[in-house]
């Protein structure tokens, strides 16, 4: 079985130019070595022995603000904070690492604390979920069950938490950070683009939002189970043409060009399934990224596409293309009749097999 929560430190991205003091108390912490990261890479930026109970550190900040961790040796669970123009400190414990019992910095900072407080009972759970999952028996269906039940609560409380805290945080780094790191595989795409964009725009535009828009981004391309962006462009007849207008039946999204040889190459196959399963729902739209209207138009007539086509001849620059992230054609996609997509870059066989399942 595998972990169900991990405070992970992502990989993000910061540049740092000027020195800012980092401090703190460990109770009984005497002899521990305490490292710093920062939010780029997995190899400690620097590194102390505990003196006095007592740690310190210079770190770089920059223009904007940016994630650190203070990961204490023996201890899962980073001490987060935010660089910023004031000096920070922590007074902790052995006992409550990473949560601190004082802190004092940036408003960047405490809130990290309070998220990191926020989430501390549900550490504590996926310590006892963790060790339980390891002890079950691979052949006992009914421990695994009954454990798969313990993590979907689990999951749903840490969903809980966190759309709280965002909620009563939105102008936060913590926010983002607590977006990427417990919410991203537990939130359908729609919903975490929705708590995304819920966050203020200072946060949605730094660059730790702009890291989560391109993850956004990237989801959008590769994802399935979401909801189809509309979108408009003119058929071979100069007519404006939704994709929203084809609501209510399966639709083949179908990117591919005159001048491109793998979409010529495919094209019998797409003519074979739409020929096969015209007649139950389903239809297909093309749409080209050609730039010459006379090529096109060629094409469709040569390969016998007789579904709705169109293109705002702009080549790779196409709109739809763009809006879609097509990097490359033949590409597509298949929107059920709710407008949501199921399936991506079906190919020859593959295409009618997915047809046959879902056109029954």
């Amino acid at each position: 079985m595998k972990q169900v929560f991990l405070l992970a430190a992502a990989a993000m991205f910061s540049a740092g130019v000027n020195a800012q003091q980092v401090s703190g108390i460990v109770k009984g912490g005497n002899g521990k070595t305490i490292y710093l990261f920062d939010d780029r890479d997995n190899n400690p930026d620097d590194s102390v022995v505990i003196k006095d109970e007592q740690f310190s550190f210079k770190v770089k900040s920059g223009k904007e603000p940016a994630v650190y961790a203070l990961i204490l040796k023996d201890i899962n669970y980073p001490m987060l904070f935010v660089t910023g123009d004031a000096p920070v400190s922590f007074v902790t414990s052995l006992d409550t690492y990473p949560v601190a019992s004082a802190v004092k910095g940036n408003d960047n900072t405490l809130a990290m604390q309070q998220y990191q407080k926020a989430f501390q009972p549900l550490i504590k759970r996926a310590r006892t979920l963790n060790l339980e999952a390891q002890a079950i028996d691979p052949e006992d269906e009914a421990a695994k069950n009954a454990f798969r039940k313990k993590a979907e609560e689990f999951n749903k409380d840490v969903i809980i938490t966190g759309k709280g805290f965002t909620s009563t945080h939105p102008k936060s780094l913590a926010s983002i950070w607590l977006l990427m790191n417990e919410l991203r595989g537990r939130l359908e795409p729609e919903e975490f683009q929705l708590l995304f964009a819920s966050l203020d725009k200072s946060i949605q535009t730094s660059a730790y939002g702009e890291g989560v828009t391109a993850y956004i981004k990237s989801m959008k391309v590769n994802s399935v189970n979401v909801p189809a962006d509309d979108f408009t462009q003119e058929d071979m007849k100069g007519q404006p043409v939704k994709l929203s207008s084809f609501r209510g039946k399966y639709v083949l999204v179908d990117f591919w060009a005159s001048w491109c040889g793998p979409c010529r190459q495919e094209n019998p196959n797409v003519v074979k399934a739409y020929n096969k399963f015209k007649d139950k729902n389903f239809t297909i739209l093309g749409v080209s990224l050609d730039d010459n209207r006379d090529r096109w138009l060629r094409a469709i007539n040569q390969d016998g596409l007789a579904w709705t086509q169109v293109s705002d001849l702009r080549g790779w620059s196409n709109e739809v293309a763009v809006q879609y992230s097509i990097q490359s054609i033949p590409a597509n996609f298949l929107v059920d009749p709710n407008g949501n997509i199921i399936a991506r870059n079906l190919r020859g066989e593959e295409l009618e097999n997915v047809l046959q399942r879902v056109l029954k």
